[in-house]
């Protein structure tokens, strides 16, 4: 079953004084490498680390080592366009919610593209020697499985992209919902194809995590479908 990482509004409420300070205070209750758990906290705290190492903002390193060689240009990490920004709904899929801030925490939940943008995106991780040179390592390596989870640990995990058995090889895959809005990436190499879904109200309701999931495996048994 996908999983969907989801965000609240209390994110907002937070300045990276706060997040730094929490993490301080935070205690590990499993040696490390033992046992694993989904974080947005954990990879909100990366921002604020890559920003302290290179003495630039997250927003800079995203554009500078990622969306420009990558070619994309309607990717943000941070407010886009209101004339181009979708609004987000509640799950009646009527009410309007309105996007806000996501502080310290926007390394975690903060992006904003466009269906191509993130098609484009999925390309490069299909065929990593396509891509700018040094993005080919890194995108290479975010493929290999790090961890075994689920039942019975069928099911691995990479740094970011879940990893599923699939017909031919793995299926890799993420989604996430926040303020009114949900997306699915995933991709199969062995077939090369690959999925971008996005729907402008949260909750199961929508189904659009399982349908997108439902789709990549149809079309990873049978690319000709």
């Amino acid at each position: 079953m996908p999983c969907c990482v989801r965000t609240s509004t209390a994110t907002a409420t937070y300045d990276t004084e706060r997040l730094l300070r929490t993490f301080a205070r935070t205690r590990p209750r499993h040696r490390p490498g033992t046992r694993w758990h989904y974080s947005n906290f954990g990879v909100a705290l990366l921002g604020p680390a890559m920003a302290r190492a290179t003495g630039t903002d997250c927003p800079t390193l995203l554009t500078r080592h990622v969306t420009h060689p990558l070619g994309l240009s309607g990717t943000t990490l941070g407010p886009g366009d209101p004339a181009t920004t979708a609004t987000g709904h509640r799950a009646d899929g009527t009410t309007p919610v309105p996007g806000i801030g996501m502080g310290p925490f926007r390394a975690a939940g903060a992006a904003r593209s466009t269906p191509a943008d993130l098609l484009t995106y999925l390309e490069a991780h299909l065929d990593p020697e396509r891509a700018p040179l040094p993005l080919r390592l890194p995108l290479r390596d975010v493929q290999i499985p790090q961890l075994r989870r689920g039942l019975r640990h069928r099911d691995t995990h990479t740094l970011t992209w879940y990893h599923h058995p699939a017909p031919g090889g793995p299926l890799l895959f993420h989604s996430g919902e926040t303020f009114g809005q949900q997306a699915f990436l995933g991709f199969h190499p062995a077939s090369a194809t690959g999925v971008a879904a996005l729907v402008t109200r949260p909750g199961r309701s929508s189904r659009l995590v399982n349908t997108a999931y439902e789709l990549l495996y149809a079309l990873a048994a049978d690319p000709a479908a």
